[in-house]
Order: C-alpha cells, then sequence, then structure tokens
C-alpha cells in the first residue's frame, strides 16, 4: 500500500507541475498580448494624429450631412471614448476628464492637443495594467465583456471613427496619409 500513496503523490505533484506549467505560459502569453496592443495603440496614436495634422484648420468644422459630427467632433469623440474605456474597464478607475465642449468650436491646435492627451493616458493605463485581470467581466450594453474584449473595443473604436475622418479628408480634396499598420 506504501507503494500505491507514492504513486498517488507523484501523479498528484505530476499534475501540479503541469497546472503550474500551464499557468506560467498562459501569464506569457497575457504579456505578448498587452505588448501587442500597447505597440498597436502607439502606432494607432501616430497615425491619428496625422489624419488630424492634414486637415486644414479652416476644415475642422466640416461635416458632410447635418446629422453627423464634423471632423473637430470624430477626433474628439475619439479621445473621449479612449479615455473613458481605458479608465473605466481597463484601470478601474474614475473618469479623470472629458474634452469635449459641447456647441463650441475647439481649434486644430486644442483638437491635436486633447487627442494626445486621451492616446497618452490610455497608453498609461495599458503599461499599467496586470496581465493576471484581463478575464476580469464588466456588465456591458450587450452583456458581459472582460478586458480583452475592451481592448479590442478600444482600437474599433478609434479605426472607425479615424476611418470616417480620412473619408472627410477625401470629400476635402485632401490626400490622407499612409496607412500605418503595425
Amino acid at each position: 500500500n506504501t507503494t500505491s500513496s507514492a504513486m498517488n503523490l507523484g501523479k498528484k505533484l505530476a499534475l501540479l507541475f503541469l497546472f503550474l506549467g500551464f499557468g506560467s505560459a498562459m501569464a506569457q502569453e497575457a504579456e505578448v498580448l498587452l505588448k501587442a496592443h500597447h505597440q498597436k495603440l502607439k502606432e494607432a496614436m501616430l497615425y491619428t494624429l496625422e489624419v488630424a495634422e492634414k486637415m486644414p484648420e479652416a476644415q475642422y468644422g466640416y461635416r458632410p450631412t447635418p446629422e453627423e459630427m464634423s471632423f473637430g467632433e470624430q477626433l474628439l469623440h475619439l479621445g473621449d471614448n479612449l479615455v473613458w474605456l481605458s479608465s473605466s474597464f481597463l484601470a478601474e478607475k474614475p473618469l479623470p476628464h472629458r474634452s469635449k465642449v459641447e456647441g463650441q468650436y475647439v481649434s486644430k491646435v486644442e483638437v491635436m492637443r486633447l487627442l494626445t492627451e486621451s492616446y497618452d493616458f490610455a497608453l498609461r493605463q495599458l503599461e499599467e495594467l496586470d496581465a493576471k485581470s484581463l478575464t476580469r467581466e464588466f456588465p456591458w450594453r450587450a452583456g458581459v465583456m472582460n478586458k480583452i474584449q475592451f481592448l479590442n473595443l478600444i482600437q474599433d473604436h478609434q479605426t472607425h471613427h479615424r476611418a470616417q475622418a480620412i473619408v472627410y479628408l477625401r470629400l476635402n480634396q485632401v490626400a490622407p496619409p499612409p496607412y500605418r499598420g503595425w
């Protein structure tokens, strides 16, 4: 019976080491995921600022139809959303600020400053994000989402509004900057 107990202990230790190894591999994958999102967000910031720079100041109020946001509003909305999602869901902190000024014109220089601050804030939250918290879930409009899904939402949302801004450039005969990938 001593041999049987030793074999059971051996099996239990083997399983323990297997699970510890699996946990370590998962932690490494989470770090790789965070590093990839951080790099993508830095590239997105540079690309978005290039798009913002291309539009002449006089066209920052341009909107293709009355119900659409202006070029400047698209960028402010992108920045506000970036701060909101990264503070509320990634960092789990109170919202630090909102940049949008309802009904008031915001200059190109001011939009670019606010946009840069928003990206810088989101990048800091991403740098401080604990990889172990990526599976933490939050109630959301369409159900429950974890932090990985919020990282994807951040990426999708900024791409959506930057793409609209690129269309606005083309509608104003302004060539957009070349695409920036990873």
